[in-house]
């Protein structure tokens, strides 16, 4: 079937323009820009890569144990706790009000970090971003109940952009702010609280959709069936196939939608038992695809892995080159870190490979590579060494996730797209929380920063090892019944 003719059942908008509103073809324009604006702003950040920095400075005069082991650990505590209720109430209260809770505990975030001076309060700071973070699934998948299926790939795009662009301006005026101008981090975290304040302030112009995709979806008399795809089976609702544009996912988040024609479907009052019944049989559905069920692993595996090393590289570099005593350039790096890992994601969007012969492979070559980059900084106590090393480090993750992000939604429908990253999100999670209790927590090992990373160097390492066993087995394997079909098909003929 030709994409048009696919596309072509799929034009009805789950928000309808109403008379008096925009034509169909420029709905989308507001409700987008609107978005991108909250989303520029909600990471304009200036502050953020100088966080340890400010933690332990004069400021709150907080001890490296206090900040390492009894601070930071609450936020990954509170992400894995809040990101079940956040993605269903997410769903049932139809996105807003999600959005402006986030940019609610943003403020509430920088706030605290401004004036709180107490560990338990500073405890409670985490708990409070945590919820942020947990809430981040409502901006990218607002768009996608206002919507046509045809524009997925652009809105993404937009949406995507606009975080990175805010980010990396954030992380260079904090960097010239503090090199140049000499301002202290306090000033930087008034800017971030300021910035945080225009995005709350900007989200309540955002329309409210009438639609979800779980708890005010729409009914379908058609069945759900799975079809074989390109890559493996691809898991649908109904004859036409629908497949989600996900190269501008670059770290990996999750649009949540319903397109169907309104004359056929009628919304069905909630019923939460039933909506929960019908996750679960979906998730089984999903990860009975041997391909999404690999790909998957190693999206849990190593965002667990990556996670866990952006939330301590600060105190890694901190701990190499004390901020105290010489100036640091950790938002010249998180910048540059941030560009050239859009610039590698925007290469490999131009790559034709066969990836469900070599994914598996590539992912173990690569994870090694990521291993070899985290060890580099352990070891090597040159900040230089450091920094190269995270920019590496980054890259490699952002070009891996987003070719996860593709093999995984090239072969789902749109409706099973927010269960199975929300599934693997929470995996990693679970899986950072175990890492974080076992190794950083003060109640664990409470391991001192050096050791820390030579475990996550030796997990990368571990997670290529099992993905070079597992390709190289489905190789010989292919290779295997790839002979067999010559010899039969020689005996045919014979």
């Amino acid at each position: 079937m030709e994409a048009p003719d696919v596309l072509s059942g799929l034009r009805s908008r789950v928000l309808s323009c109403r008379p008096g509103r925009a034509p169909n073809g420029l709905c989308w324009l507001l409700p987008t820009a609107v978005l991108c604006s909250y989303g520029f702003f909600f990471n304009l950040r200036p502050s953020e890569p100088f966080l340890t920095a400010f933690l332990l400075g004069p400021d709150k005069n907080l001890t490296e144990t206090q900040v390492f082991n009894e601070i930071y650990p609450v936020w990954t505590y509170s992400y894995l706790v809040l990101l079940l209720p956040a993605f269903l109430l997410t769903d049932y209260l139809r996105y807003k009000p999600i959005i402006l809770l986030q940019g609610l505990t943003l403020i509430v975030t920088y706030f605290m970090l401004l004036y709180a001076k107490e560990l338990l309060a500073l405890q409670f700071l985490e708990f409070f971003y945590g919820l942020t973070t947990a809430t981040e699934i409502a901006y990218y998948s607002y768009l996608y109940s206002v919507v046509d299926l045809s524009l997925y790939q652009k809105v993404t795009s937009y949406c995507r952009s606009a975080t990175l662009v805010g980010y990396t301006v954030g992380s260079i005026v904090g960097q010239v702010l503090v090199s140049v101008a000499g301002w202290p981090v306090f000033n930087l975290n008034v800017m971030s609280l300021t910035s945080a304040s225009v995005a709350f302030a900007v989200a309540w112009f955002l329309p409210m959709p009438q639609k979800s995709l779980f708890f005010h979806h729409i009914s379908s008399t058609q069945e759900r069936n799975i079809v074989d795809g390109r890559n493996g089976p691809v898991i649908q609702n109904g004859p036409d196939l629908k497949r989600v544009p996900a190269w501008e996912d670059v770290e990996s988040k999750v649009p949540l939608n319903v397109e169907e024609h309104p004359e056929e479907h009628q919304e069905l009052k909630v019923d939460i038992v039933k909506v929960i019944k019908e996750l679960w049989a979906d998730f089984l559905q999903c990860y009975s695809s041997r391909l999404l069920l690999c790909w998957s692993v190693w999206w849990a595996l190593s965002t667990c892995g990556y996670f866990q090393v952006i939330n301590y590289i600060q105190v890694l570099w901190e701990k190499v080159l004390p901020s105290r005593n010489a100036d640091i350039y950790n938002g010249g790096v998180e910048a540059a870190s941030t560009l050239l890992g859009a610039v590698a994601v925007f290469v490999v969007g131009h790559v034709k490979t066969s990836w469900a012969t070599w994914g598996e492979i590539a992912l173990a070559l690569f994870s090694l590579f990521i291993a070899a980059a985290v060890f580099v900084m352990d070891t090597v106590r040159n900040i230089w060494v450091c920094y190269a090393s995270y920019i590496v480090f980054r890259i490699i993750y952002m070009l891996l996730i987003t070719v996860a992000t593709f093999q995984i939604a090239t072969n789902l429908s749109v409706q099973r797209y927010a269960l199975v990253f929300g599934v693997n999100t929470f995996i990693a999670l679970a899986l950072q929380t175990l890492l974080t209790f076992i190794v950083v927590d003060a109640k664990g090992l409470g391991l001192d920063i050096f050791k820390q990373f030579m475990i996550y160097a030796g997990y990368f390492a571990a997670i290529s090892v099992v993905f070079l066993i597992s390709g190289t087995y489905r190789i010989i394997k292919n290779y295997q019944k790839r002979d067999e079909r010559r010899n039969e098909t020689a005996a045919n003929v014979a």
